[in-house]
């Protein structure tokens, strides 16, 4: 079984390399991050046509988070307990969904930014994970199977980051949202791709200005976290950097990872 996480950057632009994407590398579940689309605009009928389920949660032009499944797709979970809001009145975003999908339990997150290391945005960072901490522990604690797939916006080692010069005034590599995802290793939660794909300059990321992909100006920041039961049956894994070259590509490669029976 493989499984996958892929921030799109919008998936009704993105639709057809991420189609092109599915039939070539036959992943079983992908997690996806900021499609960018409401409910009503997400293109179900063209992963239908692929042998994919999908459970989308998207209710504007940002955020927005999927399943896509050919395994099952039961007990579909938007959002968590407790999950901090943001705005005013503060307003649940569309950054976690969570199904079932051959016997292990999917979920995938896109976790707020942080924006700037003194903005409000960090706290609610912060709180968000936290949040979602308590519930992980909770869904992983009878022995499921849980996989934590997503964009985490943080680079939690030095390793993670093409120069922590460049980032040591900015977000994603500061101490608080290291502590903060760390605290899902202490709890027993397991970075399942690095030992398959060691660093340093080996990232998820590169953004679109400055040549930073040509130039391998990088951060890892998309992850798959796996329960101890989903992390001993991990046989590989691997982070597709070649999906983030070309015309319409999305600002981060897929991660994927795969399992044994």
């Amino acid at each position: 079984m493989r499984i996958a996480t892929w921030n799109v950057n919008s998936i009704r632009s993105r639709i057809d390399r991420v189609e092109a994407w599915l039939a070539r590398s036959q992943v079983d579940v992908l997690a996806i991050q900021e499609s960018k689309a409401k409910d009503e605009q997400f293109p179900y009928d063209r992963f239908r046509a692929l042998g994919y389920e999908v459970a989308h949660h998207g209710v504007s032009q940002w955020n927005g988070v999927a399943i896509a499944s050919r395994v099952g797709l039961d007990d579909v979970q938007v959002g968590f307990d407790g999950a901090p809001g943001w705005g005013e009145p503060a307003t649940a975003e569309a950054r976690a969904i969570g199904a079932t999908c051959g016997g292990i339990r999917m979920w995938s997150l896109y976790v707020p930014n942080g924006r700037a290391l003194d903005d409000p945005h960090m706290a609610y960072k912060l709180t968000w994970l936290d949040r979602l901490r308590d519930q992980a522990t909770g869904w992983a604690a009878d022995g499921t199977p849980v996989a934590l797939c997503g964009d985490w916006n943080i680079a939690p080692t030095d390793d993670d980051v093409w120069s922590m010069e460049y980032y040591a005034d900015k977000s994603h590599v500061s101490p608080g949202e290291r502590a903060a995802f760390h605290a899902f290793l202490d709890a027993g939660f397991v970075d399942v791709v690095r030992p398959h794909a060691p660093g340093p300059g080996v990232y998820t990321y590169w953004d679109y200005q400055r040549l930073a992909f040509q130039k391998r100006r990088g951060m890892r920041i998309d992850f798959v976290l796996g329960s101890p039961s989903l992390a001993a049956r991990v046989a590989g894994a691997v982070i597709d950097r070649e999906e983030r070259k070309g015309t319409g590509a999305s600002d981060h490669a897929p991660v994927v990872v795969q399992l044994d029976a």
